[in-house]
């Protein structure tokens, strides 16, 4: 049997179940917080609007209204990226699967205060809830996909990553559902909406201690081979591999004795600078593509597309069922095709379809049909965004650096996503608005950026120890070095050999 062979038959029941209760209450909650909040917009507008009447007299005019319940849908990305600079550290001191763990105070506390705005009657404690929200899910959307790659196989890591895709979009369409009016949908029952997300969490309480560390942890981090042996068995189903146990050690021998890298550290790092630089760029283009700003707005959008105001809620769910049959698809994909076409295709797709969408937006009330052709457009773009970028975005930075560096990996594309997520949430009523017709030019451009920069600077990943993926990356660097740095990445080269064979030596004798 191959080598890919062995690993696929060790992806265990235990592995299985791993994923399920990690993701559950980490990127499941990501999906559900941003789907939620596009149900009760009338609703928490109203609230807005009879809390100043009651506190001052006087109502808010249309545009402070849409500016608050902006600040509001925003605040969760304000929280997102502290919860992406908490990560890093926490994910070093506490541990993946413990740090899934706590992350889950946050989520308690904005229950709480979402079930208590309106007996408070503050739009304010929205905020704050939103707030703590969004550093649950900042948190969730770094460690979770750590937790993943270290803890599986070669040949199934890209799968198991990206299952972190899978349950996003499970998130945003079980959201959407329990949304409907027929649900918590109802005016009366937005608080209890918004504290629904305190379900996911309390079953990732109960079932997640159940279950190991990452190994690659559990080894390079606190250097327990035992512990990590223990762990590749539950999670493999069998003993561990020496093949296995053998690529951790060289990943352990090649740390040596360092401490984890420091945002800055890795930013002033140049050998790891192109990968940064990938890492950072995915990370931005997957917000500025204005794909998560559809769920936050989507009452917008389909109002501009023309489509009727009762079948708006019904619609939104195609929305999130679209992102969950992709992420599916590409989950099943992601092994036979490669990160690499899946990112790059997701984009070229994506602009297409924005540009599909901008004809059928300028053709309407002239040709007939014009609404719907606009509802598939939007279908097809959150399609092509969950067959590629939803899922790969966050694999990269497990394949593309070392345990030392990843933390800080994490911590850096996390803040360049919340940051981006956060200015594009912002303006994006504002550029339906005033862009009418064209709102999804800006993102058309941003695809397009996207997929050259993807298709220039981004190696396949598929398959690779991360030994082979930096070599690759280091290709790239030499062509651009002068000869004498040529000669010294050579001499550095050799010796990393001769480290590998001692690490060959010393699993012999073990």
């Amino acid at each position: 049997m191959s080598k890919a062979g062995n690993d696929r038959k060790g992806c265990s029941l235990t592995l299985t179940l791993t994923v399920c209760a990690a993701a559950i209450g980490g990127t499941f909650q990501y999906g559900y917080n941003i789907a939620i909040i596009n149900a009760p917009t009338t609703s928490i507008q109203k609230f807005i609007n009879e809390t100043c009447l009651e506190r001052w007299g006087t109502a808010l005019t249309s545009s402070k209204v849409t500016l608050t319940w902006t600040l509001i849908v925003s605040a969760f990305s304000l929280g997102g990226l502290l919860g992406s600079l908490l990560a890093g550290p926490m994910a070093i001191h506490c541990g993946r699967r413990q740090t899934l763990l706590l992350n889950n105070c946050f989520l308690m506390a904005s229950a709480v205060m979402a079930l208590s705005s309106r007996p408070a009657k503050s739009f304010e404690i929205i905020v704050v809830a939103r707030v703590l929200i969004g550093v649950n899910a900042g948190v969730s959307m770094n460690v979770q996909p750590m937790y993943f790659g270290e803890s599986a196989p070669k040949a199934l890591r890209g799968a198991v990553a990206f299952s972190c895709a899978v349950f996003t979009a499970m998130g945003i369409l079980l959201g959407q559902v329990v949304g409907l009016t027929e649900v918590l949908g109802d005016e009366a029952l937005w608080p209890y909406l918004l504290a629904s997300n305190a379900i996911p969490g309390l079953l990732q309480l109960l079932t997640l201690p159940w279950f190991p560390e990452s190994p690659r942890y559990l080894l390079i981090d606190r250097g327990d081979r035992e512990a990590c042996g223990r762990a590749l068995g539950r999670l493999r189903g069998r003993e561990a591999s020496d093949a296995e146990m053998e690529e951790i050690l060289e990943e352990q021998k090649a740390t040596g004795e360092a401490r984890a890298k420091s945002p800055w550290e890795l930013l002033a790092d140049g050998d790891l600078r192109r990968q940064l630089c990938v890492v950072m760029a995915a990370s931005s283009s997957m917000m500025l593509c204005g794909n998560d700003s559809i769920y936050f707005y989507a009452s917008y959008i389909f109002q501009e597309a023309g489509i009727g105001v009762e079948k708006i809620q019904y619609a939104t769910i195609g929305t999130g069922a679209c992102e969950f049959a992709a992420a599916i698809m590409s989950n099943l994909l992601i092994e036979r095709v490669g990160r690499r076409k899946l990112l790059l295709g997701g984009y070229v797709l994506m602009s297409g379809w924005a540009v599909v969408f901008t004809l059928s937006l300028s053709l309407q009330g002239k040709v007939a049909g014009m609404p719907y052709l606009s509802m598939a457009c939007i279908f097809a773009y959150i399609l092509s965004f969950g067959m590629g970028p939803a899922g790969v975005t966050g694999i990269l930075p497990t394949e593309l650096f070392d345990q030392k560096a990843r933390p800080a990996a994490y911590m850096l594309a996390g803040s360049m996503m919340w940051v981006n997520l956060f200015l594009v949430g912002m303006a994006f009523p504002f550029i339906v608005n005033s862009l009418g017709q064209f709102c999804f030019v800006p993102f058309c451009g941003i695809c397009v950026v996207s997929a050259i920069y993807i298709r220039l600077t981004l190696p396949e990943t598929k398959g690779k120890t991360l030994a082979e993926i930096t070599a690759e990356f280091d290709k790239c660097n030499m062509k651009g070095l002068s000869s004498s740095a040529q000669n010294q990445l050579q001499l550095q080269e050799t010796q990393h050999r001769t480290d590998l064979t001692s690490v060959h030596l010393e699993i012999e004798e073990i």
